[in-house]
């Protein structure tokens, strides 16, 4: 693979309340750097990091804590190459491949946007239908299939 091929290792999450599985709501973050974008939380992983701990230290380093539990973990890679406003800045990556995980927050967890380094303005917790409606256009395809791999395991 060439260096202009190479894609980006990442973890992505789905985060429930703590009402799942009573109440299937999706927690869904607005970027504050690419104006009206909401996405799920992500991050890189580091080189000999393993997934899981790339997992919950993103997710603390994104909404500012870990207290969640894994429910489930899409069963493989799944990749996306981002649209080319994004590229240029995320050179030498094309792309990102990625392993998603469904989790759900303790009840304690508190939810902090303020980290070290924000990536998110404000948050909210969507039903299962409506993730698809505000989210970044080129993430959708990967998006769609990781709710769908969870609603045809009963989990979403």
């Amino acid at each position: 693979m060439s260096v202009k091929e190479k894609y980006r290792p990442n973890v992505a999450m789905i985060i429930m309340s703590h009402e799942y599985p009573k109440q299937k709501q999706i927690f869904i973050a607005q970027r504050n750097d690419l104006g009206d974008i909401w996405q799920f939380p992500q991050g890189g992983i580091d080189e000999g990091e393993e997934v899981k701990e790339a997992l919950f230290r993103e997710m603390e380093e994104e909404i500012g804590t870990k207290q969640a539990e894994i429910v489930a973990e899409y069963p493989e890679w799944i990749s996306y190459d981002f649209p080319p406003k994004i590229a240029k800045s995320m050179k030498p990556y094309k792309g990102q491949t990625q392993r998603y995980f469904l989790v759900k927050l303790h009840k304690d967890a508190d939810i902090n946007l303020d980290t070290k380094h924000p990536e998110f303005s404000s948050y909210k917790f969507v039903g299962v239908d409506e993730v698809l409606d505000i989210t970044a256009h080129f993430k959708k395809p990967v998006y769609e299939s990781v709710i769908n791999y969870f609603k045809d395991e009963g989990l979403l």
